[in-house]
């Protein structure tokens, strides 16, 4: 699979690790940011790998920030994108296979590197298989299009 990972300089040297463990599992990897500790807004960074996955440029995505909220916050803005928080193997699994989230997110302040291997190994360890969740699925994506050309909920 090719996939986008970015960060913000909280989670830098997370990244980085993960990054090279992603490699390890035979995935392609795009490195989207930041590539220093220095300071950088994450918002910038998630907007550019969702814009990448909804331009079909990669298959997932995985940002880290300090606690992965704002990065999954972030992300969900661009339409069409489902980022999930996980901090665990069974959300990360759950992610993909309930939810079908393109991007997951990590907070570096929140777990550790080794936790966060077994974590990145189960989202990407699965794949949406629809079934009930499908439907679900299409609830969601409908609402976002009816609120994108009436700028309201129904």
């Amino acid at each position: 699979m090719k996939i986008g990972i970015g960060a913000d300089h909280n989670a830098f040297q997370m990244k980085e690790e993960i990054k090279s463990y992603i490699t390890s599992l035979g995935h392609e990897v795009v490195d989207y940011g930041c590539y220093s500790e220095d300071e950088v807004d994450y918002p910038g960074v998630a907007f550019k790998v969702a814009t990448d996955i909804t331009a079909n440029q990669l298959e997932r995505g995985i940002l880290f920030c300090g606690t992965g909220i704002g990065m999954s916050i972030a992300a969900n803005k661009v339409p069409g994108i489902r980022s999930a928080q996980c901090h665990d193997v069974y959300s990360a699994e759950r992610a993909q296979l309930s939810n079908n989230a393109q991007i997951m997110t990590i907070g570096a302040r929140v777990i550790g590197v080794e936790l966060s291997k077994k974590v990145v190994s189960a989202y990407l360890s699965v794949t949406f298989q629809g079934g009930n969740s499908a439907r679900k699925i299409d609830q969601i994506m409908d609402q976002e299009k009816e609120y994108l050309l009436n700028g309201s909920c129904s």
